[in-house]
């Protein structure tokens, strides 16, 4: 991997007090501006240009703007962010959590958390979020737009989400038990192509091959989505991705192709690569996505038990130019943190179309 530039993203205060810039999980541009997510909160925060890269962080709370399932600062685990029209798009981990093993905990502590499984039902949504510009001319998120555009969600108290939806699914199914970090189900991409959804699984992996499932939320009332019928009567289609052994960590359109973040779906450090899937979005049918239809366009480094790549975004750049791609990190490295309030990411050079 050549890295054509580092870009420092700077937090204000109470990001950094809630680790939200050391477990970066989502990031998508929006004109000159980023997105970005971390998985220990239910927020999203906007970054603009600055004389660094992005900062003037601003935070827009999932609980103003939909109905969530569960407490308002419980954490949604988001893992993808997509942005089309007049919306931002965000989707929780729909992920069981097995409690992590420190090297400082006693045998008998280490057994007694391996044994502990939580399930967070903020984590089972899927979030429409509507987008207009405020008074300085920069996007913001709200509730609802001047024009009636109106934020709404899929997976409410008492409402079917996404895991519900796939709980008779013969591929599916047996997974919506296990912990993430155990090849559990466990969504880690997020990309929209006209009114379509694609949702990227870290896993589970299936003997090698990934799964994307397609989707077509729309609106079923006031502030709620569901899903429309897409394939031979199921509100979704899945797609299966020979990605040699790897999961999804996240997906970014790009004309009628998906580029692929694809990592381990297991708790490992790498090999870490960005695919094309090619002509994935002009698809109708079911696809057992191989061989020339995926090609790999970037090796990612990866550090030891840190520097794992979460996220990547198309930034804007000279329509006769390569793209460059943004490349974020979960546990970042200590030298992508040069200071308290700063992580770096990476700019990449994308090979292909652009």
């Amino acid at each position: 991997m050549e890295i054509e530039r580092r870009v420092a993203l700077r937090f204000h205060p109470d990001a950094v007090a809630a680790n939200t810039h050391i477990n970066l999980s989502a990031v998508r541009s929006d004109g000159q501006c980023l997105w970005v997510a971390g998985d220990e909160t239910a927020t999203v925060e906007r970054l603009t240009p600055d004389e660094e890269g992005f900062g003037n962080q601003r935070v827009f709370r999932l609980a103003d703007l939909v109905d969530l399932p569960g407490p308002a600062e419980q954490e949604a685990d988001i893992e993808g962010l997509a942005r089309s029209g007049g919306f931002l798009w965000a989707i929780g981990s729909h992920s069981l959590i097995r409690k992590r093993v420190k090297p400082t905990h006693s045998d008998a502590k280490a057994i007694r958390r391996l044994s502990r499984v939580r399930r967070d039902e903020n984590r089972y949504v899927i979030a429409r979020l509507a987008v207009q510009n405020g008074a300085d001319g920069l996007p913001e998120l709200t509730k609802g737009t001047d024009d009636g555009r109106t934020s709404a969600v899929f997976g409410a108290a008492g409402e079917p989400n996404l895991a519900d939806v796939l709980a008779e699914d013969e591929h599916l199914a047996p997974f919506l038990a296990i912990p993430a970090k155990d090849n559990g189900f466990d969504v880690e991409g997020l990309a929209v192509h006209g009114e379509t959804l694609y949702a990227g699984l870290r896993g589970p992996v299936l003997r090698g091959f990934a799964v994307v499932l397609e989707l077509l939320p729309e609106e079923a009332a006031p502030g709620r989505l569901r899903l429309a019928a897409i394939d031979d009567g199921r509100p979704y289609r899945k797609h299966f991705l020979d990605l040699d052994g790897l999961g999804v960590r996240d997906l970014c359109p790009q004309g009628p192709d998906l580029l692929i973040l694809a990592g381990p779906s297991m708790d490992l450090d790498g090999p870490v690569r960005v695919y094309r899937w090619h002509d994935a979005a002009v698809r109708d049918t079911s696809a057992v996505a191989r061989g020339d239809q995926l090609t790999v366009e970037i090796e990612l480094t990866y550090g030891e038990g840190d520097d794992h790549a979460e996220g990547i975004a198309l930034l804007p750049g000279p329509a006769d130019g390569p793209a460059r791609l943004l490349v974020v990190y979960d546990s970042p490295a200590i030298h992508r943190l040069p200071r308290e309030d700063v992580v770096i990411a990476d700019v990449v050079r994308l090979p292909g179309p652009g």
